[in-house]
This record gives C-alpha cells, sequence and structure tokens, in this order.
C-alpha cells in the first residue's frame, strides 16, 4: 500500500481532505464574528449554511463525471485552486446575499473532492485495499475540521476574522502546486485487478446504476450521515456559545474533540471493513460493508438524539464526540459499496451521483436546524430529528442494499 510511486497519492489526498474541512468549517467558526458584524440572525445564517450545499451537491455530480472523462487528477487540481480562491473571497463578503453567493460557488469548487479520491484511488489501489485507503485518505477532512477551530478562533480573537480566510486560501494554493507537479492519474504499467472489470466489454450506461436500490439506499444513507454532519459541521460551534454560554476561546478548543476522534473513526473504518470482510469472506465483500455500516450509523444515531436532551455540557459533547466517532466509522463504506458494486468506467459518475443525493441534507438540514432554533428557542428538536433519520436510514440498509444482479443481454 506504501509503496514508493503511491505514498504521494496517499499523503496529497490526505493533505486535500484536512485542507477542504478547514476551509468549510472556518465559517461556523467564525460565525458568532461574522453574524455580529453583518447582523444576521439564525435563520439567515441557516440560510448561509446551507447554500454551500447548492452548488456542492451539484458538482459531486458533475465532478464525478469529470473524474470520469478529464480525469481525477486534473478534475481536483481546478477544483482545488477555484475552491481556495473562493475560501479567501469570503473575506470581502458585506452581507447575506454576498455571503450566500460566495458560499455557493465554494461549494462548487469543493464538490468533487470525494469522488475524485474515490477515482484515485480506483486508479491506484487493488479491491482488497480500497476501503482502507478511502478510509485513510479521508481522514484529513476531520482532522481539518480539528484544526480549524483553534487556526481560525485565534486569528480573530486576536487580529481579524477575515484574516482567517486569506491563511486558508493560501494554503490550497500551495497544495495545488505540488499536486500538479508530484501526481499521476495512473500508475505505469500496473493493471489494477477488479472482478467488476470483466464486464467492460459489455459496459453498462449510467441510467442502469441510477436505478439500482442498493445504489439508491446507500446514498439514502450517506445522506443521513450528512445530516448529522452538517449539523455538527454547522451549527455545533453556535450550540456551545448560544445553548451551552461558552465564549469563543473555550468553544474553539471544544469543537477540536469530536473531530479528533472523527478523525479516528474515519482513518479505522476502511480498516475495520476490510478486516470483516476477510473474517466473512464467504459472505461476500458488501455484506461486510453492511455490518459495519448499520452498526456504527445506529449507534451514532442514539448518541446524537440523546445529545439533545441531557441537561450537562460535558454530556452533551461527550455523546456529540462519539456519534462523530461511529458516524465516521462509515465514512469510508459508502464510497467501498459504490466501488465493489460499479465497473471502473463508472465509479465517479455514480459515486458523484451517490454524493449529490447525500449531499442534499447539507441544503435542507442547516436550514431546518436555524429555522427550529428560531421557533422553539431550543436546539433539542433538531437532534433529535438528526438520530431518528440516521435510525431510519440504518434499518433501510439492512432490506435494500444487496447485490445488484446483472442479467444478460
Amino acid at each position: 500500500m506504501f509503496t514508493k510511486d503511491k505514498l504521494p497519492v496517499i499523503i496529497l489526498l490526505f493533505l486535500a481532505g484536512i485542507i477542504n474541512y478547514l476551509d468549510r468549517s472556518a465559517l461556523s467558526i467564525g460565525a458568532p464574528f461574522i453574524s455580529h458584524d453583518l447582523s444576521l440572525t439564525a435563520t439567515q445564517m441557516g440560510i448561509i449554511f446551507s447554500s454551500f450545499s447548492v452548488g456542492y451537491a451539484i458538482f459531486n455530480f458533475i465532478g464525478g463525471m469529470a473524474a470520469d472523462k478529464y480525469g481525477a487528477k486534473l478534475t481536483l487540481f481546478v477544483a482545488m485552486v477555484v475552491w481556495s480562491l473562493l475560501s479567501g473571497a469570503v473575506a470581502l463578503a458585506a452581507g447575506f446575499v454576498s455571503l450566500i453567493l460566495i458560499r455557493i460557488f465554494f461549494g462548487m469548487g469543493e464538490g468533487p473532492l470525494s469522488t475524485t479520491i474515490s477515482k484515485m484511488v480506483n486508479n491506484w489501489f487493488p479491491e482488497k485495499q480500497r476501503a482502507s485507503v478511502v478510509g485513510l485518505t479521508s481522514s484529513g477532512t476531520p482532522l481539518g475540521g480539528a484544526i480549524s477551530g483553534p487556526i481560525v478562533g485565534f486569528i480573530a480573537i486576536s487580529y481579524n476574522w477575515k484574516l482567517s480566510f486569506i491563511f486558508i486560501m493560501i494554503i490550497g494554493l500551495i497544495w495545488a502546486f505540488f499536486w500538479f507537479k508530484l501526481v499521476k492519474e495512473k500508475p505505469k504499467n500496473v493493471v489494477i485487478s477488479s472482478k467488476i472489470q470483466v464486464v467492460s466489454q459489455d459496459r453498462r450506461p449510467l441510467s442502469y446504476y441510477l436505478k439500482q436500490k442498493t445504489v439508491l439506499f446507500t446514498s439514502f444513507a450517506f445522506f443521513a450521515y450528512n445530516y448529522i454532519l452538517f449539523f455538527f459541521l454547522t451549527w455545533f460551534p453556535s450550540y456551545l456559545v448560544e445553548a451551552r454560554g461558552l465564549d469563543v476561546k473555550s468553544m474553539s478548543v471544544i469543537t477540536v474533540i469530536p473531530w479528533i476522534l472523527g478523525f479516528a473513526g474515519l482513518a479505522l473504518g476502511g480498516f475495520v471493513s476490510d478486516l470483516v470482510f476477510k473474517k466473512f469472506s464467504n459472505k461476500g465483500v458488501l455484506f461486510s460493508r453492511k455490518i459495519v455500516l448499520v452498526t456504527c450509523l445506529f449507534i451514532s444515531a442514539i448518541c446524537i438524539g440523546v445529545a439533545g436532551v441531557v441537561t450537562t455540557t460535558v454530556s452533551a459533547v461527550t455523546l456529540v464526540a462519539l456519534s462523530v466517532l461511529f458516524l465516521y466509522l462509515t465514512g469510508a463504506i459508502y464510497w467501498a459499496i459504490i466501488q465493489d458494486v460499479v465497473e471502473s468506467s463508472s465509479v465517479g459518475s455514480v459515486g458523484g451521483f451517490m454524493h449529490f443525493l447525500a449531499n442534499i441534507a447539507g441544503i435542507i438540514g442547516p436550514s431546518l436546524t436555524g429555522f427550529i432554533v428560531d421557533k422553539s428557542g431550543s436546539f433539542s428538536g433538531a437532534f433529535l430529528l438528526a438520530g431518528g433519520l440516521a435510525v431510519l436510514a440504518s434499518l433501510s440498509v439492512i432490506w435494500f442494499v444487496r447485490p445488484i444482479i446483472h442479467k444478460s443481454s
């Protein structure tokens, strides 16, 4: 796995994830300052949080198709340059409307990341390692969320919140330079074996996969995953300040805790799935994916739901941290399922479609949370809604996610 030619791919994809969530979560950390400076209500902040996912969800799908057509290397290079520039543009926002527009275009830039990671892993690694590598490379995302609190919080308190977005922009542009110089689209003279490739001579159209229950209900489970994730990503810092009475300095430190556990969960999730596959190899790879997905998503759902009704800050933070840990243990599984059931030439497009459906949660969730908070004056209902949705999704995986039976033409 960690050979000389593959190591730059793993390291730079890992770093891309760090930058991705450093950029993305910076707004939620800076939200108390931004909402004060621009006179924004909770509902308006919810809409701003959600506006990111409008562009993001659409370009999950478009980015996946671009990765299949133009290559994952070029697609991710362009995406990183675009989203880094748009991250810096947040410092130029003058009000509600301008911030919405910037976040939509910023989301468009970030949209291709996960599908290009999946495509690059499919290009470079054999089937038995893919879940592990997807989990390992993607684990940079919660680490980015972890360091965003101290970085953005420190800069905002010591200088100005706008400077933090300029700083993050520069980091992204530096990464893009090294990615373009050091990484190739595919390894030279190496064939990545896969049982899916035997059907390449009779390639199935994209529409074939988009109608499969396995793809649709894996997308639904990923939707529930993202609903909890975006709830945590966008509103948890404000929850700590508004509902728990913490100052921004304390909030910036406490938000690191769930992200560190999330990093461990995402890094280990793929390895856990691959180990379960080895133990139950006679039952098939999809069985092992489902064991990890259903168990961990269900536990995450219970934790986030109960976190909304406990009375102390310590218990709430502990439960949210556990929810994020178990949530991220499933993070690589959605992509692994797609790689298991879809032929290599369509992995980017089908993965992008799944990611598009999943990230509709990022459009609905933050706005709905802001509305619930404004109307009820409490975050409890939002916590319970996130947990209930994930329970339903984990149960649906048991019944509907099954091997795709290819009918002879």
